[in-house]
């Protein structure tokens, strides 16, 4: 017989570094799920990626079990990360705070495509350029 599902729990966790501090305890400690074995699976699981921000799915089932799905990092992350900026602009009409190559904007359409609604790769490209124009980074070469 199937496991029934007791609920599903979206967080962001830095990867590699999670802790049972919230958001992580406050999440899973009303469904009586082990945080510590979350914590330590989810540490081994996103080592390479430390300290970015990882969307994870939490599958809690009724028997207190759980498995989890990693996402790709937001694409504001991924560019804030590639222009090398703290944070996006307050008036990006404005104000421009970095600027990005279309050949960084293909390589974080790359690593977005499987979360991204994209049909094909220059589609994706399109999604992430409108991400960072609304961030006030802008797209050269």
């Amino acid at each position: 017989m199937a496991k029934q599902v007791k609920a599903q729990i979206k967080v962001q966790v830095p990867g590699g570094a999670a802790t049972p501090a919230p958001p992580v305890g406050t999440a899973l400690g009303p469904h009586g799920v082990n945080i510590g074995q979350f914590v330590q699976q989810f540490n081994d699981r996103t080592r390479e990626m430390n300290g970015l921000a990882i969307p994870v799915v939490i599958t809690v089932y009724n028997d207190r079990s759980f498995d989890f799905i990693t996402k790709s990092p937001p694409a504001a992350v991924l560019l804030k990360q590639a222009a090398k900026v703290a944070r996006g602009a307050a008036n990006p009409l404005k104000d421009r705070v970095g600027q990005v190559t279309q050949e960084q904007v293909l390589e974080i359409a790359k690593t977005k495509f499987e979360d991204l609604n994209a049909p094909n790769l220059e589609q994706a490209a399109r999604i992430i350029a409108g991400t960072a124009r609304s961030m006030g980074i802008d797209i050269v070469g």
